[in-house]
This record gives C-alpha cells, structure tokens and sequence, in this order.
C-alpha cells in the first residue's frame, strides 16, 4: 500500500478544518498509507526583512526534506502547473510503480525555500488563487482522496 503523506509547515487551528481532513483520512483507510506531518513553522520578528524570510524558509526546508526522505516529493507551488484530477490520479497510480511514499508539500505562508523546490520530484499548483495554508490541507486531502477513487473506479469523481 502507498504510503502518502502531506507534509506541511504550521499546524490547523480552526475545529471544522481539522474535521474535514479527518474525513478525508478516513474515507482513505484501505486505499493509502495516509497521514499528515506537521512540522513547527520558524518564528519571525514582527516585520522580517527578507534575510529573516529566507532564513526561516531554508530552516523548514531542512525539517520538510527530513520529513520527506525516501518519498516521491511534490511540492505545492502557486508557481507550479496545474493538473486536472484524473492527472493527479495517474501521478500517484505512476509513483506507486516505482515508490513505495509519496509527500505532498505544503510551505508555510512565506512558501518554500528554493531548497525544497530543487529537490521535488515534481511541483503542482491547485490554482493561481491565493488560498489560506490550512485550507489547502483540507483542498489537497479532498484531491487525494478523489485521486484514489479515480485509480479504483468509484463513483465518488463524476
């Protein structure tokens, strides 16, 4: 069974977002290795220069590639190209072939240190929308989870 994991900096605050990925892993048992690695985001004076923004960032990019070793590494970039869910699906039915962990990797709000983005295997975009980190979580749990039912045949994705 694929190990996936979303490995992201900071960690969820608000009750209904923790519950909606907590649905998501759910409905994930039997399909997938399912689980979220939340790494502790780097303090930052009240208005960082953009030394103290890089300087955090390359801090959590030591932790993320931690997190992710060994795994098939996407990382989350607005930058990034945009992929439709049966494309996200055939990624991870592609990387189940080879890998035995995929980590999806989602920055703080800073983003990612170009450390990170360097060493993806791959880089997605979920859309040139800003979205808040910790509904990301929440958008990329959903993804995954329809991923899985596309690779399955289910009805879930129509």
């Amino acid at each position: 069974m694929l190990e996936v994991k979303i490995v992201c900096v900071g960690s969820i605050k608000e009750a209904y977002l923790r519950d909606g990925i907590a649905e998501y892993a759910k409905r994930l048992k039997g399909m997938a290795d399912f689980s979220i690695i939340e790494l502790k985001e780097e303090r930052l004076p009240d208005d960082p220069s953009q030394s103290h923004i890089s300087a955090a960032l390359d801090k959590e990019a030591e932790k993320i590639l931690d997190a992710s070793k060994g795994s098939y590494r996407v990382a989350m970039c607005v930058e990034a190209s945009q992929r439709t869910s049966e494309e996200l699906a055939s990624l991870i039915e592609r990387v189940s072939l080879s890998h035995s962990s995929i980590s999806f990797i989602i920055g703080s709000s800073h983003g990612l240190s170009k450390k990170v983005k360097e060493a993806a295997n791959d880089r997605l975009s979920v859309s040139k929308l800003t979205y808040p980190h910790q509904l990301m979580r929440l958008m990329l749990a959903e993804s995954i989870y329809r991923s899985f039912s596309i690779i399955k045949g289910s009805k879930y994705h129509k």
